[in-house]
């Protein structure tokens, strides 16, 4: 079974996005639970969290979600990501033969230009990350977060798709 990992930051209605993507996971009982880890949220991302039952960690980033996750793998996903109908099998498949992580293919819609993907600084959880948990707890020691925990693994490319997450945009101060 597996253990949603979703880091955090004013993505109310990103997160709803992904979470609804989830469903058919969570029906067909390969997700066991979804842990949001919030890092500093002004918004209504905890509400949100809480009305789709998601467990809600309000401190201590992706390292105290992984401690507190439950499934022996996890899937490491930006807010506004959705996963396309049939990841479950491939994920299933993934977790039962290997010890590696393994990341999703984009979606034909949401694939870039490779010189654009040179250029634009490359997300390490735009195809989301799935990990055995003693693999990420390991690297979370020295991961501030999951961005920084995805990035540089070498991982596999699962036979399912992704829509990736829109980048997001910082706010001006």
């Amino acid at each position: 079974m597996l253990s949603v990992l979703i880091e955090t930051r004013n993505d109310e209605e990103a997160l709803a996005r992904t979470l609804g993507s989830l469903i058919g996971g969570a029906v067909e009982g390969v997700v066991r639970e979804v842990v949001v880890c919030d890092t500093g949220s002004t918004d209504q991302t905890h509400h949100v969290a809480e009305h789709a039952g998601c467990h809600y960690v309000a401190s201590g980033g992706v390292a105290a979600g992984i401690r507190q996750a439950k499934g022996d793998w996890l899937l490491l996903l930006e807010p506004g990501a959705k996963l396309v109908d049939g990841w479950t099998e491939a994920v299933v498949a993934h977790t039962a033969r290997q010890t590696m992580a393994a990341r999703f293919s984009r979606s034909r819609g949401s694939r870039v230009p490779f010189l654009a993907r040179v250029f634009s600084g490359n997300r390490a959880l735009a195809d989301g990350l799935v990990i055995s948990k003693r693999q990420a707890a390991s690297l979370s020691k020295h991961a501030g977060s999951a961005e920084a925990l995805a990035r540089g693994l070498a991982t596999k490319k699962l036979d399912a798709e992704i829509w990736v997450a829109p980048a997001k945009r910082e706010s001006r101060k």
